[in-house]
């Protein structure tokens, strides 16, 4: 059996309202495990797809051909499921041939928001039985949904702190035209909601914790409705995050009387589900990162890639991004993210650890990177204040080879630190290799050369500077008169420390081996 959520379950979570099955393959059970938005150009360039293709502004025509091509493939080459806002018979009759689900979405639903909502019902819902409707139920969002709805009798919505509806109840003929765009993604009546601000709704929310009474209004044709904000535990100093908020309409019967009970137990049960949401890795953050070798273990590649709708074969490149001076970059992820999606539509990126990573798949110059890069830089440095650093590496011959591009872009990150806002290992191979033999030579004891720190112990016991005065003299080639002005002293009193250093050292610094051998050493011990 395919591993994913059963198509049913999504059906079931997304709600009869807004999608529609038109056929199913007989014999096959669908299941999902991911989800891509697919247009013209997608169609007509991809060689993989996901198991759950959103057809996006595609001509009935041109979608029936693709259909029907896809009958010429094997079944393990084909999506499972495909959605579309208008399904004609010609399409019915072509994803039946093809043996592919296909689904209707409701004309208004905003594609963006559904594919948000798949993804979450991909990544968090636990295949289970049907919940008691006695308890609160703590596995998913969309459970909790249910069962604030059988508690209440009303028409719940849970939303983020940005009114995007996160999961949602079964709606009945009662639902309002608000209850109904919100869910669709789209916004709800403009005069109902300045009523809301007005009122103090969503201060009050997110405020307090308070279950808040929002009346009806006839004229609006909204219906009566109770609200609670989803807060977070607050912390050492009092405060709270505002998560979302849980919306109960009323419906053919009356909120029940216990509902205040109700929402504000479900509303401590939501903020731990959110939680572990923004905190956990979807599915495809986990997929990107296996692709660029940041989970250890084999990778399948072709898999891989089809999981995140892109080409497993043809070119690559892979772009890594470092704060400067040790800030943290890690919240800037989705800003990079969206840059990356404007300028190439294909584009993955992901944040591990303190840096981010991009995944460019297919032909695009090095030029253009770089120049697409460093206006990312300047646009999220001018706007937040955080400076940035990247390494590039383009082009990367293939997939099977992203994994050794993240680590030649680390390599360069890790020896590098910003001189240069976007640069290569090409550019920093001095840098890159003189840091990694340094390291090597620090992490090797046997490696040290202890005339160096007899030195150290020297300028400890008298303390003089004779480490120093070495370092700058080696820097300036032996040019006695340059270091003597860096150090501000009498070029005769350096020619006497260094006099005294090839004493100590037991070495003649007009040899050349000496010297580089030195100079390594000084880099090592000042590590």
């Amino acid at each position: 059996m395919n591993k994913g959520v059963p198509l049913q379950t999504l059906l079931r979570a997304l709600h009869g309202a807004f999608v529609e099955v038109v056929s199913t393959p007989e014999g096959r059970d669908v299941s999902v495990g991911s989800v891509s938005l697919m247009d013209a150009d997608d169609l007509a360039g991809a060689t993989t797809w996901a198991d759950l293709c959103l057809v996006v502004g595609v001509p009935d025509n041109d979608a029936v051909a693709w259909i029907d091509e896809l009958a010429l493939r094997r079944l393990e080459e084909r999506p499972r499921v495909v959605m579309v806002k208008q399904a004609s018979i010609e399409m019915h009759h072509a994803a039946r041939v093809s043996q592919i689900a296909l689904v209707s979405v409701h004309p208004q639903t905003r594609w963006e928001r559904l594919l948000s909502m798949i993804r979450s019902v991909l990544d968090h819902t636990v295949q289970r039985a049907e919940i008691d409707d006695t308890a609160l139920d703590d596995t998913d969002l969309y459970g909790l949904a249910r069962t604030i709805a059988s508690l209440t009798k009303g028409m719940v919505s849970i939303e983020d702190a940005r009114s995007h509806v996160l999961a949602y109840s079964a709606t009945d003929d009662a639902a309002d035209e608000l209850r109904t765009l919100s869910i669709l993604g789209r916004e709800g009546p403009v005069d109902y909601l300045r009523r809301l601000n007005e009122w103090g709704v969503f201060d009050r929310i997110r405020r307090s914790d308070d279950v808040v009474e929002v009346p009806a209004d006839d004229t609006l044709g909204i219906r009566r409705r109770l609200v609670v904000g989803i807060r977070s535990i607050p912390d050492a100093a009092g405060t709270a995050t505002t998560l979302g908020a849980i919306w109960v309409q009323e419906g053919q019967r009356p909120i029940d009387a216990d509902a205040d009970a109700v929402l504000r137990g479900a509303a401590a049960v939501a903020a731990r589900l959110i939680k572990r949401v923004l905190d956990a890795p979807t599915n495809e953050t986990v997929q990107i990162q296996r692709l660029l070798g940041g989970r250890g273990g084999g990778v399948d590649v072709p898999s891989l890639a089809a999981a995140l709708s892109i080409s497993s074969s043809g070119p690559a490149a892979v772009i890594g991004f470092a704060g400067i001076g040790g800030d943290a970059i890690a919240d800037h992820a989705a800003s990079i993210r969206l840059h990356a999606s404007a300028f190439h539509r294909s584009s993955l990126a992901t944040a591990m650890g303190e840096r981010i990573y991009v995944l460019f798949p297919g032909d695009v110059s090095a030029r253009s990177l770089e120049f697409w890069t460093r206006d990312a830089i300047g646009r999220i440095e001018k706007r937040t204040g955080t400076a940035l650093r990247a390494a590039l590496v383009s082009p990367v011959a293939a997939l099977d080879d992203v994994a050794a591009a993240r680590f030649e872009v680390d390599r360069v990150l890790d020896r590098t630190v910003g001189t240069n806002r976007v640069t290569t290992l090409a550019e920093s191979r001095t840098s890159v290799l003189l840091g990694e033999i340094i390291e090597l030579v620090g992490n090797h004891e046997h490696l040290h050369d202890p005339r160096i720190e007899n030195l150290r112990r020297y300028d400890a016991d008298n303390a003089s500077t004779m480490t120093k005065s070495l370092r700058v003299y080696l820097a300036h080639f032996g040019d006695v008169r340059g270091a003597a002005r860096e150090l501000q002293v009498h070029p005769n009193t350096l020619r006497y420390r260094i006099k005294r250093v090839e004493d100590i050292l037991g070495t003649d610094l007009k040899d050349p081996d000496d010297r580089v051998l030195l100079e390594l050493q000084l880099r090592v011990f000042s590590r």
